[in-house]
Formats: C-alpha cells, structure tokens, sequence
C-alpha cells in the first residue's frame, strides 16, 4: 500500500525540511488522541458534578485514547461527512459502555478549538526553544569576534566600520524580540474549553439542572485537566479567530528577522567574507564545479517568504466570521496554522545550523576594510587637525578634493585607494600621525564592548532560562 503513495505530492514541510517533532504534533494521531483526552477530561469534569457517569465509563474511554483506528473513522467520516461525528463513532465501537456519555452537551467546536489551542501551545514552546538555540549560537559568534573589524555598510555603500561580532548581534537582537512576542503568547493564550454551540454554555446548563455556578466549574475543571490557568473570557462557537492571526503575525516576525540575517549572510558570501557551513562532499551546482551557493541561507529566505504569505489569510478569516461563526474558517486553517509551524521550525533548524558552523574569512576582511578605510578615517584625521590648532572649514575643503580625485583613481582607473598618500603630501597635514589614524581599532567605537554588554544583559538570561531545554539539533539539508 505504502508504495502507491508515491504517485502523489509530498508535502516539502514533512518530507523534506521540518523536524519529526513539529510534523508529529500536527499529525492525526497526536490531534485525534488529544480529542479523546478532551472527552475523557469532559467526562470526568461532568461525572464529579454530579452527572451519572461511572467509574467503569471513565475508565473505558482513558483505555482507548492512544488506540485510534482511523480507518474505521474514515469510513464513518465518508457515510456521515462530518469529521467529529465520525471519531465519537469510531471510540464509541472501542468503548460500547462509554458510548451514551461521549461528547455529552458539547459541540464539535469542543474537541476541535481546544485542540488546536493545546497544539499551538505545544508548538509555540518548541519554536521558543529553537529560537533559544539560534539566539545562542549567534551569540556565541558574536563573542569570537566582537572585536573584528569589518566594513559597516549603510545603503549598502561602505561606512564607518563595526565589528562583525556586533552585526551578528543585530541579527540576534530580531530573534530576541520575536523570542519576547512567542512567550507573550504563551503567557497570555487561553482555553476555549465547554462553551456550547454558540458559546452561551446553554447545553452545560441545562445538563446541570440551571445551576451556573456548576457551570463555570466545569469550564474550569476542563481547562485545568488539560493544562491551561484560564479560559477565553467570551467565545461564539469558536475561539475568536483574531487568536489565529496574533499567532501568525508572531511566526511572520520570526520570518522576517531569519530573512534579514541570512540576506546579510548571502551578501556576505558574495563579498567572501563570511559563508555559511559547507560539507566535504556538498555540490554547490551541477555544472559550476566550483560553486559554493549559500544554498542554506536561500532556503531560509524562500521558506520565511512563505510564512511572511501566511497571516493575510488570518485576517481574511478573521474579517469574515459572521456572527458567531462560519465553518469557511475550516479548511484554510487546516492549511495555514500547521503550515507556517513547520515552515517556521524548519527555518529555525536551518539559521541554527548556519550559525553555529559560520566560516569568517579574516584576511578578506581586514583587505576589503584597508580599501576604503581611508575615506572612513577623515573624520578622525579632519578632528585631529583641527586639534593641533588648523582651520576646520579649510581642512574639510582639502580632504574633500582629495577624496574626489582618490576615488576617481578607483573608480575610472581600477587602481589603489591613494588617499592617504594624497593627505601625507598636503603641508596642512603634516603634523596628523596618518597610520594611527588609520588603526581599524580607533574607528568601531564601542562595539565590543556593546557586544559584552547584549551577551551578559540580553543572552545570558534566555541562556539559563532554556538551559536544560535545547531542542534535538538536526542536519540541515
């Protein structure tokens, strides 16, 4: 049987780039397990409020939580073309004595909301560990090189240098606010738990003989049998899909920032300045042998494009639940939640992987900086002069006609940067110590020391507040 599948579409996410742990949380056994757990939470929740649920029932339906027989759910799903209906059917076969409490005064909202509720959950802790690790492993990059001095660029054109251990913590610093957005959503999700058809918890009512304190009981019991502190101050009969688009926006950040750095890290490569890891045997293209594509930092972007596509069909579900809700929210939340979880995990998994395996080249660095650190130097040598008692509006005069016909020489001519060469025979600068002015250490500021400060204030504490809670590192293909 397993053979014929392969002549159809594979979905990329599963079989090619998203870990098994983030596949399997979004896989029917985890969700329809769950929806058992659900029942058998409302059941208890019901039995110790008085409702004639035995002991025996209960016990039934725990047995059989793991046990789905899908395929028997399928052909009840094809006869009564209603997914909920056909899975209490197929429990109700495994557990006959349980079958008359199944589902007792809820709705299918009841097993499908809170579910996809306790998965993002799950899954939003996972893309907060992997984001943990990747902030880590640039972290621990930046510290290598926080003194380096490299070229900074601003329009792309060259600027003041920095180091590259404080652009690396540029990119951490995105992965630390999209770290603080994923754990404000943790802290502030909430359960749907047993709200009724249109959320007026009327059924529970009149289960309850009208009293509503029992009411909210159960809607507590259930939330804290299944793990969560509170409950959805108001629901329809589904949670408010605004939760859906919160969610994706956070995921969409996430992309963003991973786009942004592997962008830079492409960039980087076409300078050869820094690449990405690459393997003994990897091919970088199948007729330039010498290739070495930043393949990896490509597959990020491509992937965060994806994501970053996402949280428009949110708002569009969102925007268009009427009233208390439509079911066209269904089968494009099928598609786009789970999607952009594992979209999202395999992009952590891959900036992780680049991060910790970078490949700096020093000697093309300290080159590319030597070329245009005379343009980046008049400022200190404009302040110096100015020092030793000359004119400043004259100075800057001097060192602009220098600098024009310096950069003429390199741009028309293909030759040296001949600037400093250029001010050494101007008189006006002969008493400015040109080398000193030309010490790469004497133009990044404070930048390693702003990288002490982001790895002790910032990272140290995310450090030992996942420590112990690293996900499984993966290969990235």
């Amino acid at each position: 049987m397993r053979g014929m599948f392969h002549d159809f579409y594979d979905n990329p996410l599963i079989t090619r780039y998203a870990s098994p742990e983030m596949a399997a949380l979004f896989g029917p056994q985890r969700k329809h397990a769950t929806w058992r757990r659900l029942w058998v939470a409302l059941a208890e929740a019901e039995a110790e409020l008085g409702l004639p649920i035995s002991n025996k029932q209960i016990e039934s339906l725990r047995q059989h939580v793991e046990t789905i027989d899908l395929e028997a759910a399928a052909a009840y799903e094809k006869k009564f073309r209603h997914d909920v209906m056909a899975h209490i059917h197929a429990y109700g076969d495994q557990c006959p004595t349980a079958r008359p409490i199944i589902h007792l005064g809820a709705t299918s909202c009841f097993v499908t909301d809170n579910t996809d509720l306790i998965l993002f959950r799950d899954a939003l802790k996972l893309v907060a560990r992997r984001l943990a690790a990747t902030i880590v492993a640039l972290a621990d990059f930046a510290a290598r090189y926080r003194a380096m001095a490299t070229l900074g660029f601003t329009h792309l054109q060259p600027a003041q240098p920095t180091t590259v251990g404080k652009r690396a913590t540029l990119w951490a610093y995105d992965l630390v606010l999209d770290l603080a957005e994923v754990e404000h959503r943790l802290a502030t999700l909430r359960f749907r738990s047993a709200q009724g058809t249109t959320g007026t918890q009327a059924s529970f009512l009149a289960l309850l003989d009208g009293d509503q304190e029992k009411v909210l009981c159960l809607e507590r019991r259930i939330a804290e049998k299944m793990g969560f502190d509170a409950t959805f101050a108001v629901t329809g009969q589904t949670y408010s899909r605004k939760v859906d688009t919160q969610i994706l926006d956070t995921l969409a950040g996430i992309a963003a920032s991973a786009h942004k750095g592997a962008t830079d890290l492409r960039l980087l490569a076409h300078r050869k300045e820094i690449e990405e890891p690459f393997e003994k045997d990897q091919i970088g293209s199948s007729a330039m042998a010498y290739k070495r594509n930043p393949m990896r930092c490509e597959r990020i972007c491509s992937l965060a494009r994806f994501v970053l596509s996402l949280p428009s069909a949110a708002a569009a579900t969102h925007a268009t639940q009427w009233m208390e809700r439509t079911l066209d929210d269904s089968a494009c939340r099928r598609l786009v939640l789970p999607q952009a979880f594992l979209a999202m995990d395999a992009i952590l998994i891959l900036y992780q992987n680049v991060a910790r395996g970078l490949v700096v080249y020093p000697a093309v660095i300290a080159r590319h900086l030597r070329e245009e650190i005379p343009f980046m130097a008049t400022e200190n040598i404009l302040m110096a002069a100015v020092a030793a008692g000359a004119d400043r509006q004259d100075l800057h005069e001097r060192i602009r006609h220098h600098s024009q016909a310096a950069a003429s020489v390199v741009k028309e001519q293909g030759l040296d940067n001949d600037l400093i060469h250029r001010l050494a025979s101007d008189p006006s600068f002969a008493q400015i110590d040109l080398d000193a002015a030309l010490d790469p250490a004497q133009l990044i500021g404070r930048a390693p020391e702003q990288v002490d400060a982001f790895l002790q204030d910032v990272v140290e504490p995310i450090r030992q507040r996942y420590a112990g809670m690293e996900p499984t590192i993966l290969p990235a293909i």
